[in-house]
């Protein structure tokens, strides 16, 4: 199978794991809350039910070494992403839900953190890497097509139940396709020498960077269509904020996939800070602020998972899946958090503008944090570069 297919593959694997699998909730929500099946602070219970089992996938994920247990997890999450899915049709009131949701957000982290250990395998080995970098605009492109599905299913005057089915449908179809051509698992490895404390403090950082980002961007993603149908009052353009969201995070994958090599620190920064703006522009409430929105967020979403994955791997490239499945855990806890404070905001003050505005500050800070452990290369490059640059190598194979 040529690496290009495979990398295809990956991308529609992630599209319909993480579009569907794991995001559908969103573009379903104002027509849950409008049939009865929960209130908005309940949904933020069942959005943190998702982040949950996202966050446990991730954990588990990490300890999967063999190629049987990569391979278990990567086509188990898949066909549990699709049967989840089509369960939620017959899914009423607050706990069928988040059951279902906790179990989709298992599923969809173990297809995540596989597909982007065996994607990028695949794409050093074969000198493909800026097309391997494109498999991150997979989330994206799923995330346009749930909101097209969803603005097809409100024009069509469908239910939430109709809906789900449609979702389930086409995440068959997907999985069908792309099945025989998803890249192996290959044996380990053997094991590099231990990390110096320089590079498990980079790591260490980057951890904590990628979980104020999950806290930042959790919000928006989540809530992003209810607070277009309250603005709209339920009119169909409502429908149109959610696709356009995954339009401009699969754009904003290609716009940092084709930039120059190197500078890993500077993008990922601009990246985290362009969205607390955009989550700032939320607050407006109005039209132009949550268009605003949409480009702001939508844009450097996807962009940041793949240049923090790109960073991870600089730093310690000899264990790929290892740290993929660290950092999507720690990503986890801070969507987790995410809706839970989305509801004691909703519950104490009756609006989201407390729990956006600290997720704009957790977005600052984290731009801050990575630029002072850029300056730390820098200071060690200046030390010791045949090193440094041996540790930062992008190309290294896994």
């Amino acid at each position: 199978m040529s690496p290009f297919v495979q990398l295809l593959a990956s991308a529609v694997a992630l599209m319909m794991a993480m579009g569907i699998g794991r995001f559908a909730l969103t573009p379903q929500l104002p027509q849950l809350i409008a049939e009865g099946h929960f209130d908005l602070t309940a949904a933020g219970l069942v959005a943190a039910a998702n982040y949950l089992g996202y966050f446990l996938g991730a954990v588990d994920a990490m300890f999967a070494r063999k190629p049987a247990q990569v391979r278990l997890r990567l086509h188990g999450g898949l066909w549990l992403c699709v049967l989840l899915t089509l369960a939620s049709w017959a899914a009423e009131g607050f706990w069928s839900h988040a059951l279902l949701r906790f179990g989709t957000g298992v599923a969809s982290a173990w297809v995540l953190v596989m597909i982007t250990s065996l994607s990028q395998q695949v794409a050093n080995a074969n000198g493909r890497q800026r097309l391997g970098a494109m498999v991150f605009a997979g989330p994206g492109l799923g995330i346009a097509l749930t909101g097209l599905l969803a603005l097809g299913a409100h024009l069509l005057g469908m239910g939430s139940a109709g809906l789900w089915l449609v979702y389930a449908v086409a995440a068959l179809v997907m999985l069908l396709a792309v099945r025989p051509a998803l890249p192996r698992a290959l044996e380990p490895a053997p094991r590099a020498a231990a990390q110096g404390p320089s590079r498990s403090l980079g790591i260490g950082r980057l951890g904590l960077v990628y979980a104020l980002y999950g806290v930042g961007y959790i919000l928006p993603a989540t809530f992003l269509s209810q607070m277009a149908n309250q603005q709209f009052r339920g009119n169909w353009m409502a429908d149109l904020f959610w696709p356009a969201f995954g339009l401009a995070a699969a754009l904003g994958v290609v716009l940092v996939s084709v930039r120059r090599p190197g500078r890993t620190s500077a993008w990922l920064t601009a990246t985290l800070w362009l969205q607390g703006l955009g989550v700032l522009a939320c607050l407006l409430g109005d039209g132009l602020g949550l268009a605003l929105g949409v480009v702001l967020c939508g844009t450097p979403f996807l962009a940041c998972m793949q240049l923090v994955m790109q960073r991870s791997r600089e730093l310690a490239p000899h264990a790929t899946q290892r740290n993929a499945g660290l950092l999507t855990a720690c990503f986890a806890l801070g969507q987790l958090s995410g809706p839970l404070l989305a509801a004691l905001s909703n519950h104490y003050s009756g609006s989201l503008q407390p729990a956006l505005l600290l997720a704009a500050s957790g977005l600052g800070v984290a731009g801050v944090l990575v630029l002072v452990g850029g300056r730390g290369r820098q200071g060690c490059a200046a030390i010791n570069p045949p090193t440094c640059a041996t540790a930062a190598s992008p190309t290294a194979r896994h």
